[in-house]
Protein backbone atom coordinates (compact mmCIF):
# COMPACT_ATOMS: atom_id res chain seq x y z
CA UNK A 1 0.00 0.00 0.00
CA UNK A 2 1.03 3.16 -0.93
CA UNK A 3 2.25 5.60 2.15
CA UNK A 4 -0.48 8.80 2.21
CA UNK A 5 -0.18 11.70 4.69
CA UNK A 6 -2.81 10.16 7.40
CA UNK A 7 -1.08 7.19 7.43
CA UNK A 8 2.68 7.84 7.91
CA UNK A 9 2.62 8.98 11.30
CA UNK A 10 0.81 5.42 12.38
CA UNK A 11 2.83 3.81 10.06
CA UNK A 12 6.08 5.09 12.24
CA UNK A 13 4.81 4.58 15.93
CA UNK A 14 4.14 0.75 14.84
CA UNK A 15 7.66 0.80 13.51
CA UNK A 16 9.09 2.30 16.61
CA UNK A 17 8.06 -1.20 18.36
CA UNK A 18 7.25 -0.07 21.85
CA UNK A 19 4.43 -1.11 23.63
CA UNK A 20 1.66 1.20 21.94
CA UNK A 21 1.70 2.25 18.97
CA UNK A 22 -1.39 4.82 20.31
CA UNK A 23 0.42 5.84 23.17
CA UNK A 24 3.03 7.20 21.22
CA UNK A 25 0.65 9.12 19.06
CA UNK A 26 -1.08 10.46 22.26
CA UNK A 27 2.19 11.72 23.36
CA UNK A 28 3.00 13.41 19.82
CA UNK A 29 -0.76 14.86 18.91
CA UNK A 30 -0.75 16.32 22.78
CA UNK A 31 2.95 18.08 22.04
CA UNK A 32 1.56 19.24 18.82
CA UNK A 33 -1.49 20.94 20.70
CA UNK A 34 0.75 22.34 23.74
CA UNK A 35 2.84 23.83 20.68
CA UNK A 36 -0.09 25.41 18.79
CA UNK A 37 -1.45 26.78 22.34
CA UNK A 38 1.73 27.94 23.81
CA UNK A 39 4.49 27.79 20.95
CA UNK A 40 6.28 30.26 18.76
CA UNK A 41 3.66 30.61 16.98
CA UNK A 42 1.75 32.95 19.43
CA UNK A 43 -1.42 31.34 19.29
CA UNK A 44 -2.82 32.61 22.53
CA UNK A 45 -2.24 35.87 21.04
CA UNK A 46 -5.13 35.14 18.18
CA UNK A 47 -7.80 36.92 19.25
CA UNK A 48 -10.15 33.59 17.66
CA UNK A 49 -8.30 30.70 19.40
CA UNK A 50 -8.59 32.42 22.54
CA UNK A 51 -12.61 33.07 22.40
CA UNK A 52 -12.65 29.74 22.06
CA UNK A 53 -9.94 28.73 24.85
CA UNK A 54 -11.51 30.82 27.21
CA UNK A 55 -14.71 29.37 26.50
CA UNK A 56 -13.58 25.65 26.83
CA UNK A 57 -10.73 26.17 29.10
CA UNK A 58 -8.56 23.37 30.05
CA UNK A 59 -8.50 20.09 31.88
CA UNK A 60 -6.39 20.09 35.44
CA UNK A 61 -3.91 17.64 33.71
CA UNK A 62 -3.74 20.06 30.91
CA UNK A 63 -3.24 22.94 33.00
CA UNK A 64 -0.32 20.89 34.21
CA UNK A 65 1.16 20.63 31.46
CA UNK A 66 0.82 24.09 29.91
CA UNK A 67 2.33 24.79 33.11
CA UNK A 68 5.57 22.58 32.58
CA UNK A 69 5.40 23.85 28.80
CA UNK A 70 7.32 26.74 30.03
CA UNK A 71 5.83 29.87 28.49
CA UNK A 72 4.74 31.90 31.31
CA UNK A 73 3.63 35.17 29.56
CA UNK A 74 1.24 32.48 27.35
CA UNK A 75 0.03 31.19 30.30
CA UNK A 76 -0.92 34.31 32.02
CA UNK A 77 -2.31 35.49 28.79
CA UNK A 78 -4.67 32.97 28.45
CA UNK A 79 -5.82 32.51 32.19
CA UNK A 80 -6.43 36.55 32.19
CA UNK A 81 -9.03 36.26 29.61
CA UNK A 82 -10.26 33.01 30.58
CA UNK A 83 -10.62 34.38 34.10
CA UNK A 84 -12.74 37.26 33.05
CA UNK A 85 -15.41 34.94 31.16
CA UNK A 86 -15.10 32.26 34.41
CA UNK A 87 -16.02 35.02 37.03
CA UNK A 88 -18.29 36.77 34.93
CA UNK A 89 -20.01 33.39 34.97
CA UNK A 90 -19.70 32.27 38.16
CA UNK A 91 -21.39 35.40 39.13
CA UNK A 92 -24.14 35.03 36.85
CA UNK A 93 -24.89 31.77 38.66
CA UNK A 94 -24.78 32.70 42.21
CA UNK A 95 -27.37 35.27 41.00
CA UNK A 96 -29.35 32.83 40.00
CA UNK A 97 -28.96 30.19 42.35
CA UNK A 98 -32.17 29.76 44.57
CA UNK A 99 -31.93 28.10 47.54
CA UNK A 100 -34.84 25.22 47.90
CA UNK A 101 -35.94 25.51 44.48
CA UNK A 102 -34.48 22.46 43.18
CA UNK A 103 -32.95 19.30 45.00
CA UNK A 104 -29.81 18.94 47.47
CA UNK A 105 -26.37 18.98 46.41
CA UNK A 106 -26.48 15.11 47.47
CA UNK A 107 -29.64 13.94 45.60
CA UNK A 108 -29.82 11.48 42.97
CA UNK A 109 -31.47 14.01 40.66
CA UNK A 110 -28.62 14.80 38.08
CA UNK A 111 -29.53 18.42 38.04
CA UNK A 112 -28.92 18.73 41.67
CA UNK A 113 -27.14 22.35 42.56
CA UNK A 114 -27.22 24.72 39.83
CA UNK A 115 -24.09 26.21 40.92
CA UNK A 116 -22.50 22.49 41.71
CA UNK A 117 -23.75 21.71 38.01
CA UNK A 118 -22.04 24.73 36.28
CA UNK A 119 -18.96 24.61 37.99
CA UNK A 120 -18.88 20.54 37.39
CA UNK A 121 -19.75 21.33 33.53
CA UNK A 122 -17.23 23.67 32.94
CA UNK A 123 -14.58 21.46 34.86
CA UNK A 124 -14.72 18.79 32.23
CA UNK A 125 -14.41 21.14 29.40
CA UNK A 126 -10.85 20.91 27.85
CA UNK A 127 -9.70 22.75 24.69
CA UNK A 128 -6.50 19.98 24.46
CA UNK A 129 -8.90 17.58 24.95
CA UNK A 130 -11.36 17.90 22.58
CA UNK A 131 -8.89 18.36 19.70
CA UNK A 132 -7.41 15.21 20.57
CA UNK A 133 -10.64 13.02 20.76
CA UNK A 134 -11.00 14.65 17.36
CA UNK A 135 -7.49 13.80 15.86
CA UNK A 136 -7.68 10.52 17.73
CA UNK A 137 -10.88 9.36 16.07
CA UNK A 138 -9.18 9.66 13.05
CA UNK A 139 -6.36 7.70 13.56
CA UNK A 140 -8.61 4.83 14.83
CA UNK A 141 -10.02 5.47 11.30
CA UNK A 142 -6.92 4.45 9.59
CA UNK A 143 -5.76 2.19 11.69
CA UNK A 144 -8.78 0.37 10.23
CA UNK A 145 -8.16 1.20 6.73
CA UNK A 146 -4.92 0.28 6.80
CA UNK A 147 -5.45 -2.95 8.43
CA UNK A 148 -7.86 -3.59 5.52
CA UNK A 149 -5.57 -2.20 2.58
CA UNK A 150 -2.42 -3.32 3.47
CA UNK A 151 -1.81 -6.90 4.57
CA UNK A 152 1.91 -5.53 5.68
CA UNK A 153 0.16 -3.48 8.37
CA UNK A 154 -1.87 -6.33 9.89
CA UNK A 155 1.03 -8.55 10.21
CA UNK A 156 3.40 -5.98 11.69
CA UNK A 157 0.31 -5.47 13.94
CA UNK A 158 -0.27 -9.16 15.21
CA UNK A 159 3.24 -10.11 15.05
CA UNK A 160 3.97 -7.10 17.12
CA UNK A 161 4.04 -5.65 20.82
CA UNK A 162 0.58 -5.28 20.80
CA UNK A 163 -1.12 -2.19 22.98
CA UNK A 164 -2.17 -0.54 25.98
CA UNK A 165 -5.29 -2.20 27.23
CA UNK A 166 -6.81 1.43 27.02
CA UNK A 167 -5.90 2.00 23.63
CA UNK A 168 -6.85 -1.89 22.86
CA UNK A 169 -10.11 -1.28 24.03
CA UNK A 170 -10.84 1.87 22.03
CA UNK A 171 -9.34 0.11 18.69
CA UNK A 172 -11.64 -3.23 19.58
CA UNK A 173 -14.63 -0.84 19.79
CA UNK A 174 -14.02 0.61 16.79
CA UNK A 175 -13.64 -2.30 14.99
CA UNK A 176 -16.99 -3.89 16.03
CA UNK A 177 -18.53 -0.67 14.65
CA UNK A 178 -16.80 -0.62 11.47
CA UNK A 179 -15.64 -4.27 10.18
CA UNK A 180 -17.75 -6.31 8.92
CA UNK A 181 -18.95 -9.86 9.93
CA UNK A 182 -16.38 -11.80 7.39
CA UNK A 183 -13.53 -9.11 9.06
CA UNK A 184 -14.33 -9.38 12.49
CA UNK A 185 -13.79 -13.09 12.26
CA UNK A 186 -10.31 -12.86 10.90
CA UNK A 187 -9.83 -9.88 13.35
CA UNK A 188 -11.00 -10.08 16.49
CA UNK A 189 -9.04 -13.70 17.27
CA UNK A 190 -5.87 -12.57 15.99
CA UNK A 191 -6.07 -9.58 18.46
CA UNK A 192 -6.80 -11.72 20.85
CA UNK A 193 -3.94 -14.02 20.81
CA UNK A 194 -1.69 -10.96 20.01
CA UNK A 195 -2.68 -9.69 23.40
CA UNK A 196 -2.22 -12.66 25.53
CA UNK A 197 1.14 -13.33 24.16
CA UNK A 198 2.10 -9.51 25.19
CA UNK A 199 0.61 -9.75 28.53
CA UNK A 200 2.68 -12.78 29.46
CA UNK A 201 5.43 -11.59 28.25
CA UNK A 202 4.92 -8.37 30.14
CA UNK A 203 4.39 -10.31 33.21
CA UNK A 204 7.60 -12.57 32.41
CA UNK A 205 9.79 -9.84 32.56
CA UNK A 206 7.97 -8.22 35.49
CA UNK A 207 8.53 -11.52 37.54
CA UNK A 208 12.25 -11.71 36.29
CA UNK A 209 12.77 -8.17 37.44
CA UNK A 210 11.23 -9.37 40.98
CA UNK A 211 13.30 -12.22 40.96
CA UNK A 212 16.85 -10.12 40.20
CA UNK A 213 16.59 -8.60 43.54
CA UNK A 214 17.42 -12.23 45.19
CA UNK A 215 20.66 -12.47 46.16
CA UNK A 216 20.96 -16.16 44.35
CA UNK A 217 20.61 -14.25 41.21
CA UNK A 218 22.57 -11.04 41.55
CA UNK A 219 25.15 -12.25 38.68
CA UNK A 220 22.23 -13.47 36.49
CA UNK A 221 21.16 -11.72 33.57
CA UNK A 222 18.64 -8.88 33.52
CA UNK A 223 17.23 -10.16 30.75
CA UNK A 224 14.41 -8.03 29.11
CA UNK A 225 13.43 -6.80 32.56
CA UNK A 226 15.67 -3.62 33.34
CA UNK A 227 12.60 -1.55 32.57
CA UNK A 228 9.89 -3.87 32.67
CA UNK A 229 8.26 -1.25 35.53
CA UNK A 230 7.65 1.65 33.22
CA UNK A 231 6.42 -0.97 30.28
CA UNK A 232 4.20 -2.92 32.56
CA UNK A 233 2.42 0.07 33.82
CA UNK A 234 2.15 1.54 30.15
CA UNK A 235 0.60 -1.87 28.86
CA UNK A 236 -1.71 -2.02 31.90
CA UNK A 237 -3.18 1.77 31.93
CA UNK A 238 -1.28 3.84 28.97
CA UNK A 239 0.72 6.53 28.92
CA UNK A 240 4.22 7.90 28.42
CA UNK A 241 7.62 6.80 31.00
CA UNK A 242 10.31 8.44 28.79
Amino acid sequence: MKEVLYTIPLNDAVNAGGECPFCNIEKDVERDLLDFVLGSGSSYMEADVRAVTDEEGFCRTHFEKMFRYGNTLGNGWILKTHYMKVNRELKDAFKKYAPGSKKGIFSKDREGNSVVSHIRKKGSSCYICKRYNETYERYLATFIHMYRKDPEFGQKIFEGKGFCLPHLADILEYADRNLNEKEKAEFFPKMFEMTERNMDRLFEDVSWLVEKFDYRNKDADWKNSRDAVQRGMQKLKGGSYD
